[in-house]
């Protein structure tokens, strides 16, 4: 049997081959980007490609990388290129993943030593085959860099751990890393359709273990908003989190990124985005990033330092 060739869409999304086309909408002016061209981006694209690295950046075709990796800042995604999830609106291949790189975690620490990042994010494919959910790899990459860069402050954005026994997330946890983030990634009442094999209430439950376990380590969640959900629903989602003590929240626009995904169900303004941040600032959030343009990891670094700011400020007030 020859090799899938991932940049064929019917090889790269098997699962969402048999779907009918949704019209791709013209993107309105505050969406628009620039395409990649400077000499930062071609430099961090050398590095990954040295250390045999993916990135969500490019798999799941954000629209930022032009402007992250011109600044060196990049958004490292461990356990292979191949998901065993399908989730309706993402753009990360589907099927069955090859067996883990014991090397890699190596690899990631010296790709972020060398680029000599400040604050780095790691993410991965869900990893359904795995017993552990790939918890111990998400440990192992976070001690290389530990060793390689001690001055870097490390994010992490995980699957769900959703088949796997309680001892994983206790895994990642221990670890330490300074960032535990994992999206919601919607309201509960669209999960069927956009994300089938999640459960929401699962999801948030992680959330809240990791400030069980870890009273003093920063979470955080996003949602991406113009798949079909309303204002209240947002707003619910929004007091969910700040229940599972969540301190940090993006919100960003959902971009269609085939015919055969999700389709926006419509652009949301900018104006509507800032009503979203001042909302969530009033439910106690620590940091928000509420932006057409936002994701997870837009600007993650700069982020963290308002997080961490913004908490010893509230420390200072009780």
């Amino acid at each position: 049997m020859s090799p899938r060739d991932l940049k064929i869409p019917g090889e790269r999304h098997p699962e969402k081959a048999h779907r009918a086309d949704n019209a791709q909408p013209k993107k309105p002016d505050w969406i628009r980007v620039k395409a990649p061209t400077s000499a930062g981006y071609r430099q961090t694209r050398d590095i990954l490609r040295e250390n045999r690295l993916v990135t969500v950046c490019e798999e799941a075709g954000c629209p930022n990388v032009g402007e992250c990796w011109s600044q060196g800042h990049a958004t490292m995604m461990i356990m292979g290129e191949i998901c065993t999830r399908g989730c309706t609106f993402c753009n990360v291949a589907t099927g069955r993943p090859d067996t883990l790189d014991v090397f890699e975690p190596g690899r990631v620490a010296h790709a972020v030593e060398t680029l000599g990042l400040n604050h780095v994010v790691i993410t991965s494919v869900d990893r359904d085959d795995l017993e552990d959910g790939g918890a111990e790899h998400f440990a192992q990459t976070i001690r290389a860099i530990r060793h390689r860069a001690p001055a870097t402050t490390i994010e992490i954005l995980t699957p769900d751990f959703l088949k796997c026994p309680p001892a994983a997330l206790e895994t990642v946890v221990e670890a330490k890393p300074d960032v535990f983030n994992h999206n919601l990634e919607t309201v509960p009442g669209l999960y069927p359709e956009v994300r089938p094999g999640a459960r929401y209430f699962h999801s948030l439950r992680l959330l809240q273990k990791v400030k069980e376990l870890d009273p003093s380590m920063f979470t955080k969640s996003g949602i991406m908003v113009g798949l079909g959900e309303d204002r209240q629903g947002v707003l619910q989602v929004m007091d969910d989190m700040r229940s599972a003590d969540v301190d940090f929240l993006t919100i960003g626009q959902y971009l269609q990124p085939t015919p055969k995904h999700h389709r926006v169900d419509r652009f949301v303004t900018p104006d509507e985005f800032m009503a979203y941040e001042k909302a969530a600032y009033g439910k106690g959030f620590l940091m928000v990033s509420a932006t057409p343009l936002t994701r997870s990891s837009y600007h993650a670094g700069d982020d963290f330092a308002r997080l961490r700011d913004a908490r010893l400020a509230r420390l200072g007030r009780a």
